[in-house]
């Protein structure tokens, strides 16, 4: 039997993945272990090996179209096995809608095709009252009140999609009856939904504006700062922290780098910035304050061991943080060079999920644009993330003297669930020491 090709869940997150490139073409020969095509999810691209040697057949992945995780995109036939002897499967078109891409990527081909992956209820399509639907569906019903039990599913083995349950709000049936609570409160907020898109247009001249689609990384950018914001009691604490005592070590070590020599020419083994040292001095200070460096379970805290910084890094299109592992533990020269390589993989979409997933926190930095001050999002499962503002010369008062120094101005952002105001001053306050008396960061 020929080898089937599939597109592979690479990212967390990922339920459809596109194919950006491919490196052979129908009927070439491959060898297993070559580099057959180039994936590019919401967050990064990946190259994908052959997973056997053969005759590449059946190219059904078509480059630049959404594919759902587990979908056969080719197959590999072995040298001198007869064409056309593969199994019929049931056809995906990477064309499908996105209701319709969400819901072929479970039952007969879920994303947990992947060696050493154990299919979830939610991969699977499987809703909690053992209604299928896709992961839409399950959500608008949700969110309209309705049971996913009393809907006809239209989509592939029965699955509701998101037209089944367009069609149910229409004709306003299959709600939910209302649960009984021992002590249900004496008002509740009513719910708040977002204006629609036809609701948002009519308030704008028609042909005034140009509509230019979402892609996939904004898409997830959008729903996990929707999920942030709604899901976790954001606290925040602000102090101001003097630069001139790291602004001048700065200045030493980078003159004392030695020289290396590189394709280019000679240059030097490092160049420090501002932010690698903030990197640096907040992870030193979730060492110093161990309680601050947890993460949010509703069933424990995790306390974590090691000191991981995730940094925003910018990139067309959207943002995303690759992680400096073990930042408390590592000098400031690898941290400048890892986070240079980081950044410069992360802007041309080349980050392995490993190196964007995870970390214990994550550093914001707007300085380089003159931003003062500014209040960053959580990024779960992190409990906190620190925006840091411009270092500007500011008058500042010492022994009821006025003098200017260069102050910077930081804000933590904490989930007060796992970080409480005092804790959260307690870390601030560590960083702070660090950037004031940076030599700590040496020792």
């Amino acid at each position: 039997m020929p080898t089937e090709v599939i597109l592979p869940k690479v990212d967390m997150d990922m339920a459809t993945g596109q194919i950006s490139r491919w490196f052979a073409e129908e009927g070439a020969q491959v060898k297993k272990g070559d580099v057959l095509f180039e994936i590019e999810t919401d967050k990064a691209a990946m190259e994908i090996d052959a997973p056997a040697s053969g005759v590449l057949r059946d190219v059904t992945g078509k480059e630049g179209v959404d594919i759902p995780v587990g979908a056969p995109v080719a197959w590999i036939y072995a040298d001198g096995e007869a064409y056309g002897t593969k199994q019929d499967a049931a056809p995906v078109s990477p064309l499908a809608t996105k209701h319709d891409v969400l819901s072929t990527a479970g039952s007969e081909a879920p994303p947990s095709a992947l060696p050493g992956i154990s299919p979830t209820r939610g991969e699977i399509g499987q809703s909690p009252s053992g209604a299928r639907a896709t992961p839409l569906a399950r959500r608008l019903a949700r969110e309209a009140g309705l049971t996913l039990s009393a809907i006809s599913g239209t989509g592939p083995h029965g699955r509701v999609v998101k037209a089944d349950i367009d069609a149910a709000i229409a004709k306003g049936g299959a709600r939910e009856a209302p649960a009984i609570a021992p002590e249900a409160p004496a008002a509740s907020a009513p719910a708040v939904k977002a204006m629609s898109d036809d609701q948002v247009l009519k308030l704008f001249e028609q042909g005034s504006y140009e509509l230019v689609p979402h892609d996939n990384m904004r898409k997830t950018i959008a729903r996990r700062l929707v999920e942030a914001k709604t899901t976790i009691p954001h606290f925040y604490l602000t102090l101001d922290c003097e630069l001139d005592a790291l602004l001048a070590l700065r200045t030493q070590l980078n003159a004392a780098a030695p020289v290396k020599k590189t394709d280019k020419g000679e240059a030097p083994a490092y160049k420090l910035s501002v932010n690698d040292m903030v990197i640096k001095a907040m992870a030193m200070a979730l060492k110093a304050v161990p309680d601050a460096n947890a993460s949010w379970t509703e069933s424990a805290m995790v306390k974590h061991k090691h000191a991981d910084v995730g940094v925003a890094v910018s990139i067309p299109g959207g943002l995303i943080t690759p992680i400096i592992r073990h930042a408390d533990e590592k000098t400031l020269s690898v941290i400048s060079n890892e986070m240079k390589d980081l950044a410069s993989r992360a802007r041309s979409r080349k980050l392995k999920p490993e190196e964007y997933q995870g970390g214990t926190t994550a550093v914001s930095n707007l300085g380089m644009f003159g931003i003062k001050d500014f209040a960053a999002v959580i990024n779960p499962p992190h409990a906190t993330i620190l925006a840091v503002g411009a270092g500007e010369e500011r008058a500042v008062v010492k022994n009821g003297e006025i003098r200017i120094a260069t102050v910077m101005s930081v804000t933590l952002s904490t989930d007060h669930r796992a970080v409480d105001g005092a804790l959260g001053a307690e870390l601030l306050v560590a960083f702070k020491t660090l950037i004031e008396n940076p030599m700590g960061m040496l020792v």
